[in-house]
């Protein structure tokens, strides 16, 4: 419905859609049964100290995907162990339990939004987008492990793997306007928020929030989603926002891209600029360098972990 970006300047600016048409075509959206369970079973089995690799394994055999994964993971040059491993649970003895949770979570996921994009009219650059997801889940992790905050579940994990499902949801319920975006170019991600907002009314942060909410993920999920491009601005859940910022820069940095933004490649240190970087660490003191060490340390092994998981 909209001209491309090459439009003329006399063309007729588009508006936005009233709030009211937003909700009707995001709600519109099928819904996706991995996010209404996270894949429960395994979740509870990995978390338990009383689970053997034997049982973890039996629960990973019924799931073809999560096995195929699995062994790609463990074989991949991140392990570098010197015989291939062709079985289940050696794949998790090695894996690790955390490993296996991060796993678990993210292949039913990726899956069914695979699927939701394939019956979308626009073509999305599936590897990227979710390489991206991926790697700003593991440094998300690592970021906020960075910090005293302490949290005992998967939350730090899913907070990065989610935040861009409202570009997945963007290309079903807004897909001519999607296509106006793919041609823009910003020079930062906050910069593209806003040619979001201009085109539809809501950024993708905004439409990933009302969609996980629609699934009634937890409130921390979804506002951190919501307020990861300006976590100054999050009322609650600041950390998690502010992490998922920081890391969407940092895996933008190391050349995995967002899917489908043109945006300027992103200077070293670039993050430390941010408002999020700010409410993680503070001043340049102590914290923020032991934090700079880990993630450094974090950006060297990420491509051969993302060689193992897609």
């Amino acid at each position: 419905m909209f001209n491309d970006s090459t439009a003329p300047a006399t063309a007729i600016a588009p508006t936005p859609y009233a709030e009211k048409e937003i909700l009707r075509r995001i709600d519109a959206c099928p819904k996706l049964a991995s996010l209404q369970s996270i894949n429960r079973a395994l979740g509870e089995l990995v978390r338990s100290d009383q689970s053997l690799n034997s049982q973890i394994a039996e629960v990973i055999r019924r799931d073809p995907s999560l096995s195929a994964r699995l062994l790609r993971m463990v074989n991949s040059v991140y392990f570098g162990l010197s015989t291939r491993v062709n079985n289940i649970e050696e794949a998790v003895f090695f894996l690790g339990l955390r490993q296996i949770r991060e796993l678990s979570m993210a292949t039913p996921v990726l899956e069914e939004l695979e699927q939701l994009q394939k019956a979308t009219a626009v073509n999305l650059p599936w590897k990227e987008l979710w390489s991206h997801s991926i790697s700003t889940a593991i440094l998300t992790r690592e970021i906020l492990g960075a910090t005293s905050f302490q949290i005992d579940d998967d939350t730090d994990y899913l907070v990065g793997l989610l935040h861009n499902v409202g570009k997945v949801v963007m290309a079903y319920a807004f897909p001519d306007e999607l296509r106006v975006l793919m041609g823009r170019r910003a020079a930062h991600p906050a910069e593209f928020c806003a040619f979001e907002r201009e085109l539809i009314g809501w950024d993708h942060g905004q439409i990933g929030a009302r969609y996980l909410e629609r699934h009634q993920l937890s409130e921390e999920i979804i506002t951190a989603v919501r307020y990861h491009n300006d976590p100054d601005r999050a009322p609650r859940h600041r950390l998690f926002a502010a992490a998922i910022q920081v890391a969407d820069l940092l895996v933008r940095h190391s050349g995995v891209t967002g899917g489908f933004e043109h945006i300027a490649p992103i200077e070293a240190d670039a993050w430390l600029k941010l408002d999020g970087w700010k409410i993680l660490y503070g001043a340049d003191g102590p914290e923020s360098a032991l934090a700079r060490a880990a993630i450094a340390n974090s950006l060297q092994r990420l491509p051969a972990m993302l060689q193992g998981l897609l």
